[in-house]
């Protein structure tokens, strides 16, 4: 089974910088894909934050374009969120989650890594 796990969320000021991790392991058969961050703030609807597929294609949100980056380790099954200009809008719990690429392939989220932004 596979099992996202989240690091690196923490606390900063407005403009400050925080770089997520996603590290994710346990792939059977052709279900390894893409992964995807997605965010929840209280009191709203989880949204769709940046993906990256398999291939190295990206994918943002609008209201993150320009500030955040998304790469890939896939030697260590790992993608970083790097999450730069931040503002206080930005503090929400974030998750990982898996793109396999297949619709036979179960996806897997993450517990979440809170990202607080002062200002």
């Amino acid at each position: 089974q596979v099992q996202p796990v989240e690091s690196g969320g923490g606390s900063v000021q407005a403009g400050g910088s925080l770089t997520l991790s996603c590290t994710a392991s346990g792939y059977t058969g052709d279900c390894r894909g893409g992964m995807s961050w997605y965010r929840q703030a209280p009191g709203k609807e989880r949204e769709f934050v940046s993906g990256i597929s398999i291939f190295g294609t990206t994918s943002y949100a609008d209201s993150v374009k320009g500030r955040f980056t998304i790469s890939q380790d896939s030697a260590k099954n790992t993608v970083d969120l790097q999450m730069n200009s931040l503002k206080p809008e930005d503090t929400a719990m974030y998750h990982c989650k898996t793109d396999p690429p297949f619709t036979y392939c179960i996806t897997y989220w993450g517990q979440g890594t809170q990202g607080t932004v002062s200002s």
